[in-house]
């Protein structure tokens, strides 16, 4: 297992900082930094603090990621999932999140609303040419390989 080692600020005393809830887990809960509790109606999406910023060194990126529990209970998801986080961004982590369901949902203070993880990131230098490579697949796109 690599070890990242990231530097995190709290930015809020209401919740505490994001860790992981066992041993195997690759995402860290991300909770609601909010003071009072906000209700997303069906359809609705709404940019949620998580009390914290970091900085992650280069090479580096962190992705806000849905929580599964949320989305097959309630409908709730992580709308640009997974949002990325680059490591040159110092703001506080939010997690953008829609209501997918068919009720109101309602996130309160320290609620688990999305998942935190660390990967790292390959750059890509482009090699300009005339025609691709030949595959069996070739160009066949969305569902080409079954249904």
């Amino acid at each position: 297992m690599n070890i990242v080692h990231v530097a995190i600020t709290s930015l809020s005393p209401l919740v505490p900082l994001p860790h992981y809830a066992t041993a195997g887990a690759a995402g860290m809960d991300l909770p609601a930094a909010i003071e009072t509790p906000i209700t997303l109606a069906p359809g609705e999406c709404q940019l949620i603090p998580c009390g914290f910023a970091i900085a992650l060194p280069e090479g580096f990126e962190a992705q806000v990621r849905p929580r599964s529990g949320l989305a097959s209970k309630h409908g709730v998801t992580v709308l640009n999932a997974p949002g990325t986080i680059d490591c040159d961004y110092r703001g506080e982590v939010k997690a953008l999140l829609i209501n997918h369901g068919r009720e109101p949902f309602t996130i309160t203070t320290g609620m688990r609303v999305a998942q935190l993880v660390i990967a790292p990131v390959a750059r890509v230098t482009w090699t300009v040419s005339d025609a691709l490579s030949d595959t069996s697949r070739g160009a066949g796109g969305f569902g080409h390989t079954g249904t």
